[in-house]
């Protein structure tokens, strides 16, 4: 078994290993919010330029205008499905995180538990010498009592 030092030393390492994962998780997690964030930015504007779109039509727009408007929505378009992409890679990412973390976390979970154990184990060892000591000096009382 892994000595005391080996273990807490094994423990620290898998701290900083959970921690470093929460916080890739947590950067992850950022990420998937700011892309979600920029998709309805993106659909918000390009509903609002078909608005206007609409309205340019129904006032009377040159074919030129026409021409403009239209390669604009479809590059909106291009633009929406292109974010939709990047939540799906960032969403992917998150899972990603999160499988790593949890285990790190089970790692770490895994020495606490070691470490436990041997405390344990070095406890009963303890309470093992500690009741043959008194054994021992009940029995020397109880023979030098004759």
């Amino acid at each position: 078994m892994a000595s005391k030092a080996q273990l807490e030393t094994l423990m620290d390492l898998a701290q900083r290993e959970t921690d470093d994962a929460a916080k890739r998780l947590g950067a992850s997690l950022k990420q998937v919010e700011e892309a979600r964030q920029k998709h309805e930015m993106l659909v918000g504007f390009q509903d609002e330029y078909i608005k206007k779109f609409e309205a340019a039509q129904l006032a009377g727009i040159t074919p030129m205008a026409y021409r403009n408007f239209v390669a604009f929505i479809e590059k909106l378009e291009t633009a929406v499905k292109g974010q939709l992409d990047m939540i799906k890679h960032a969403e992917y990412r998150s899972t990603q995180e999160k499988a790593a973390w949890q285990a790190a976390e089970r790692k770490r979970m895994s020495y606490s538990t070691l470490n436990d154990r041997a405390d344990a184990a070095a406890l009963k060892l303890e309470n093992k010498r500690d009741q043959k000591a008194m054994d021992e000096h009940a029995a020397r009382g109880a023979f030098y009592k004759r």
